[in-house]
């Protein structure tokens, strides 16, 4: 099996690499962290995976020897290949899915099933598939939009619940609540798509009742409601 190492031993990384080890790839150890030398950090082994926060993954890059036989990953959604130079050979892998804890993330990763936005070096979905993951290309250019669309995806959401737990608190009524409409209505839009998941006053073009909803709320909250009418608008 593959022999990898990790520069950026954080959730990503450590997620990422001890699902693989789990499933069979050589982890040289140790893992090099923050401050550490990484001149020869691609010497010895198949691949090396910086995971490193974005803004990083060049730097870290350029201070790294190149090695013809090493494939030099990042994990950056939004990052092109070009944050590898000078490797000649370079990949780039995305778990869609969110890696909060790395045993937790490992966990997840290894059950299979995961999506993997990948580019460059085969090596990407060799890694995909040693996870039972589904490889998905995604082109250098465009790169920013898939992640936009991860990040609304998840991040969003994140956001988005955030409000319903303020507004449903003026109601004396918990987050809670509101998880079992949440998991279904996700569940619709998994089996019908958007366009016939979508219910509502929106989509029965119930203008009174958005009306009354936005009188209803405070100030800081209608923009946001109104904003999601219209998007929930180009589903109806």
């Amino acid at each position: 099996m593959p022999t990898l190492r990790l520069i950026g031993p954080g959730r990503a990384g450590q997620s990422l690499t001890v699902a693989l080890a789990r499933a069979g790839w050589d982890l040289a150890e140790p893992h090099i962290g923050r401050g550490q030398d990484v001149t020869h950090a691609a010497q010895g082994v198949d691949a090396l995976l910086i995971a490193v926060p974005d803004g990083a993954i060049a730097p870290v890059a350029q201070k790294v020897e190149p090695n013809p036989d090493c494939v030099v990953l990042h994990m950056a959604g939004s990052l092109t290949l070009e944050a590898l130079a000078p490797h000649p050979r370079r990949a780039s892998i995305h778990p869609l899915c969110t890696l909060a804890e790395p045993n937790i993330g490992a966990e997840h990763l290894g059950k299979g099933g995961v999506w993997f936005a990948i580019a460059g070096d085969p090596i990407a979905k060799e890694m995909a598939d040693a996870l039972h993951g589904i490889a998905i290309q995604v082109d250098d250019d465009l790169r920013a939009v898939y992640h936009a669309a991860a990040v609304i995806a998840s991040n969003h959401l994140v956001a988005l619940l955030g409000q319903v737990e303020r507004v449903a608190r003026q109601a004396n009524v918990p987050l809670s609540a509101y998880f079992d409409l949440v998991r279904q209505t996700v569940d619709n839009v998994e089996r019908l798509g958007p366009v016939e998941a979508l219910t509502g006053p929106v989509k029965r073009k119930d203008w009174d009742t958005i009306e009354r909803h936005i009188a209803a709320l405070p100030e800081d909250e209608r923009a946001a409601y109104e904003a999601m009418a219209r998007e929930a608008l180009k589903c109806s």
